[in-house]
Formats: C-alpha cells, structure tokens, sequence
C-alpha cells in the first residue's frame, strides 16, 4: 500500500514479471517517490487499474498517460473511462466491463461491482503463483456477490473507514454524513467488523484495513476493533492498518 484514505489511494501488486499499479490518487512525483522507497519504479509498472473515478483514486491519472516515460496501459471500465478529463491526451486506455476476468502478464485480474456512489466502481481480486489478494474499498455495504469474490484470498484489503460515533459528530455537514452512511457510501467499523466476524475466511493469512478517515476514524480503534473480532473467531491472520502518509511494509508470499 502506498497511500491509503481520502487524500489519494494507491497499491503495488507485483510478480518478478508484472507490476501493476492499483490507482493513482496521488501525484506523479509523490507515486514514484513513494516506489523508490521499496526499490520500485513507475517506468517498470506494466498497467495501472482504476476502481472508480473519484479524485482520490485518480488524480495523478491524467498527468501519468502524458509521460512518454510510463509504458503503463490503463485499465478501467467503459463507464469510468469518460468520467476522466484527460485534457489533450490520447491515454493508452484498456476498457473493460464491470465483472469482466483479464490477464495482465502472469496476474490473472478479476473485476467485480461495488455499492459506492460512483459511475461504475468495482473491486479486484488477483490471482498469481497460487496467491490470491482482495482489493475492496469505497462501498457501502458488503453484499454476498462481494463475500463470494473475498473467499479464499491470502491477502485481503478492506475498508475501514469510520467510526460511526465519532462521523455523527464530526465536522462535515449533515448531508455529507447521510452520503458516508448511505449504502453507496463508506464502510463503517461496524460493518468490518461483523464481516469479520461472520464471513471472513479462515484462509486470509493478512488483512489490511485501509481508507481510514481522519477526521471520523482512528487507527487505534480499527486495530483494536478488528483484532476483537479475529480473536472471537480464533483466527491467526496478521493484521495491518493501512496509513494515508506512508507506505505500509511489503507483504510477500
């Protein structure tokens, strides 16, 4: 995870063939800065995947396909494609249907629907060398179509985005809470917690939770709720909070 929360999300997902870049919420000079921390470039990335249009998750989009120095394709689905102002750039675009399963070198990429309240947003999961990882963030609510997607996975990143006490005090007007709390919004501790309680699999050897808010969330209180609820169900998964500023570690397998 290079940058998790509402001020630009982004993730590394590599092999020893393919890298690939899983949104770009942040600047050009802070993605590759952010890489060159773990020994990576953003020249050597292979493709760049976008779950929704949102500025968080791509605001350093437009400005990575002028760069004649990134070779990345972008893939994204045909709905978010025009949502995008690319300015006068023609970007190397691979368009895709929500749902839809590719291959992107040795990565095999699932696509899957999300209830967030963008154009056609969807999560990922990947599949490399018998490893699968979960990428879910940005949804309101956990439907069975996204536990069926979330089983069996080795690595799993959720949102963990607030605590709903500290939202209906905080600073944001009324109409902005109702939208975080809306079944297109934002996942609550809450509801990460009674997923992990109920439906997380025994298999998930790390679970990152990440888009945290800052103003409505605390780190504190996603650890300690989250590890509750893996002690009640007697489960050894590592867990790691995901932080918006720096990136986390590097998670092998």
């Amino acid at each position: 995870m290079l940058a998790s929360g509402s001020s630009g999300n982004a993730a590394l997902l590599a092999t020893d063939n393919t890298r690939i870049l899983v949104d770009a919420g942040l600047s050009m000079r802070e993605l590759g800065k952010r890489l060159a921390a773990i020994g990576e470039e953003l020249r050597r990335v292979d493709a760049i995947l976008i779950t929704h249009e949102h500025s968080d998750h791509v605001a350093g989009l437009p400005v990575l396909a002028r760069n004649k120095n990134i070779r990345a394709v972008i893939y994204m689905t045909k709905l978010t494609a025009p949502a995008i102002d690319w300015g006068e750039c023609e970007p190397r675009l691979e368009p895709f249907q929500a749902g839809a399963s590719f291959q992107i070198g040795d990565i095999a990429v699932e696509s899957f629907g999300i209830p967030h309240d963008a154009i056609d947003p969807v999560g990922f999961r990947f599949t490399a060398q018998g490893v699968r990882i979960g990428v879910v963030t940005d949804l309101g609510y956990i439907p069975q179509s996204i536990k069926f997607h979330l089983r069996r996975t080795d690595l799993l990143l959720l949102e963990a985005n607030h605590d709903l006490d500290m939202l209906k005090v905080g600073p944001y007007p009324w109409s902005v809470k109702q939208r975080v709390m809306s079944r297109v919004g934002h996942l609550s501790n809450l509801v990460m917690s009674d997923y992990l309680t109920e439906d997380l699999d025994s298999s998930t050897a790390h679970l990152v939770l990440g888009h945290l808010s800052e103003q409505n969330n605390h780190p504190a209180i996603v650890e300690m709720i989250a590890s509750q609820a893996l002690e009640q169900r007697g489960l050894a998964t590592r867990l790691s909070i995901a932080a918006q500023r720096i990136p986390s570690e590097v998670f092998q397998f």
